[in-house]
């Protein structure tokens, strides 16, 4: 409820003081653009729910992208397949992230980390140190214009509502999706009570990559004809922001999927603004920090709250 207040006060200040704010020139592609972060928040929101984090997302996108772009310039993949490659691309990689985090016992944020790095330069192998050029119009039905809406509403913006809420459904009111929150609360705990901990968490990074695979169409689909080697370049950075803002506590344990989304459209209302204000897109940036660090304050105090109660 906080954060709707939020975002209703930032619009109506837009609003004002920019009239075009309210254009569907200007909300459809918040709308689109909010898409992706909060796809991949979805996943993520597991990932820290169970007590890890995932900083690689940004450079699975990036290797999903220059894949699917490439094959559909050099084959004219089709839209289910380009769908079905990035999806089953990404699923690999967070496969990866799963194996190595649930049976390596490091914790996940030098695991991802690793990857992030190990995944970057798998990307820039394929892009070949070059921009892929004359990548058709095949995702269309996810982007902008009109072929990527129905009366008016982004076809990639119902696609992100209906996971999400088959996400939150399955979290709140299935045994399997207690398990995330009671693996985050305590592991040790956990496992006593019969909860296989390593498939859960595997579980976890192969949704975020599945997510994060999907979500590079909907970024291809955003773009022109051309696509560079930085795509998906700081989206972990945004992604995260979404998720803690959105409530779910960066210690574990507790979060909604639902407050993801409305962290992502705020991340995203954050820079859509800076940028129709005309100030320097670093203020989003700063903007972003300060949402983050009340965030996670306001976490920290309900924790000793319940600490002390």
């Amino acid at each position: 409820m906080v954060l709707i207040v939020v975002i209703a006060l930032l619009w109506l200040a837009l609003s004002l003081a920019t009239p075009a704010f309210f254009t569907s020139g200007s909300i459809v592609p918040l709308l689109v653009g909010m898409t992706p972060i909060a796809l991949i928040g979805i996943g993520m929101t597991i990932v820290i729910i169970t007590g890890g984090i995932d900083v690689s997302v940004g450079s699975i996108v990036m290797v999903c992208s220059v894949i699917v772009a490439q094959t559909m310039v050099g084959s004219g993949l089709p839209l289910p397949l380009a769908v079905l490659l990035a999806v089953a691309i990404g699923g690999v990689l967070g496969l990866v992230n799963g194996v190595l985090i649930a049976y390596g016992r490091v914790h996940a944020i030098i695991i991802t980390f690793g990857t992030l790095n190990l995944f970057r330069f798998i990307g820039l192998q394929v892009f070949d140190s070059s921009t892929v050029e004359g990548i058709p119009r095949t995702l269309n039905f996810f982007g902008r214009g009109e072929a990527g809406r129905t009366l008016g509403i982004p076809h990639s913006f119902v696609i992100m509502l209906v996971l999400a809420a088959l996400v939150w459904w399955y979290l709140r009111h299935t045994a399997g999706g207690r398990h995330f929150y009671a693996i985050g609360n305590d592991q040790q705990a956990a496992r006593l009570a019969g909860i296989s901990v390593r498939t859960r968490v595997l579980m976890a990074y192969v949704v975020t990559g599945l997510l994060a695979g999907l979500a590079s169409c909907f970024v291809l689909a955003q773009g022109t004809s051309s696509l560079a080697a930085n795509v998906g370049s700081g989206l972990e950075l945004a992604v995260i922001a979404a998720v803690v803002i959105g409530g779910t506590s960066i210690i574990g344990g507790r979060g909604s999927v639902l407050g993801t989304v409305l962290g992502a459209l705020l991340v995203q209302t954050v820079a859509t603004g800076v940028t129709q204000l005309g100030w320097r897109s670093q203020l989003s940036d700063l903007f972003v920090g300060l949402f983050i660090l009340i965030a996670v304050g306001a976490d920290l105090i309900r924790q000793r709250t319940r600490r002390a109660s």
